[in-house]
């Protein structure tokens, strides 16, 4: 069932589009990871979702309604880029007039969370750092228990240890059947986490594809060490074998389909050793932008 769907949603502002005939479905219980770099159009495309910008052309729909239906906002948790809370309000304030609007206080929630997160509720949140800012956040999002999690950019101003909680605790209530869509541009946290993702460039969608689709699919970087150096040409030849250095003793080239040409090639040669370069989500990112670069990205604000 799908959670998340859009036809066609464009967003412009004046001559400039920000997203562009956006095609998206996120399914019921999955982490979907939106990857883009800054001024990509990924804000735009979340706070589209949640009803807080109107689309120019298109559709959206969001737990089977809108953003803006109050019965859907209910079910949904946001932790947003930018923060913009009432920094008059200590985070138990906040937290309780939180759980008046949606009609659950979710006290004990509220209480495990700052625990788990070490946060001190009692102050005011213009007194809090950056990273306990968001810590407000988090347990905003999360303490209600909500069907879908809207997270753009999540992690920003957790030290390393709170952004490895987070991601814990976005496992557990995946586990207990929430969606989460998962806006960022730190795509180890995305390859962590997500099953499937979409990139977006300039407001268009270039691809939509789970993680394991798209490491399995990449050239694979290998260097063999031999038991004494080599010509340059000693691969020459060889199926899906291609930038090929020679240094000494070692080599290292790529491949591009399976490997097993290169290894029968690198046991000729009595190899000593073998290591393999697996590429991950990022050498993928930036390879998949330089394919299809286009004039410079659009810049849509936060």
């Amino acid at each position: 069932m799908a959670v998340v769907e859009t036809q066609g949603l464009t967003k412009r502002f004046g001559a400039l589009t920000a997203v562009a005939d956006l095609d998206l479905t996120v399914l019921e219980g999955e982490i979907f990871g939106f990857l883009g770099p800054n001024g990509a159009g990924k804000t735009t495309t979340t706070r589209l979702l949640l009803d807080a910008l109107r689309p120019t052309a298109g559709t959206v729909r969001v737990l089977g309604g809108t953003g803006g239906d109050p019965e859907v906002r209910r079910r949904i948790g946001v932790l947003p880029a930018d923060l913009h809370f009432d920094p008059r309000l200590t985070g138990h304030e906040l937290f309780a007039y939180l759980g008046r609007l949606r009609g659950d206080p979710a006290q004990a929630a509220v209480a495990a969370l700052c625990e788990r997160f070490d946060l001190d509720a009692g102050r005011r949140i213009d007194e809090l750092s950056t990273g306990n800012r968001r810590k407000v956040g988090i347990v905003a999002a999360f303490a209600h228990r909500p069907d879908l999690l809207v997270l753009d950019e999540p992690t920003s101003g957790l030290d390393p240890i709170m952004q490895e909680e987070f991601h814990e605790l976005v496992r557990e209530r995946n586990a207990d059947g929430a969606t989460v869509f998962l806006s960022s541009h730190l795509l180890p946290e995305v390859q962590e986490m997500a099953g499937r993702v979409g990139l977006i460039r300039a407001g268009h969608l270039i691809e939509v594809q789970s993680v394991a689709d798209l490491l399995r699919a990449r050239v694979q970087h290998l260097e063999v060490e031999l038991p004494e150096p080599v010509p340059p040409d000693a691969f020459a030849g060889v199926p899906g074998v291609g930038d090929v250095t020679v240094d000494g003793r070692s080599v290292r080239f790529s491949v591009d389909g399976p490997v097993h040409p290169a290894l029968a090639r690198a046991a000729e040669l009595r190899a000593e050793r073998l290591t393999s370069h697996q590429p991950d989500l990022e050498d993928i990112f930036l390879e998949r932008y330089r394919e299809r670069a286009t004039d410079r990205d659009p810049e849509v604000g936060p």
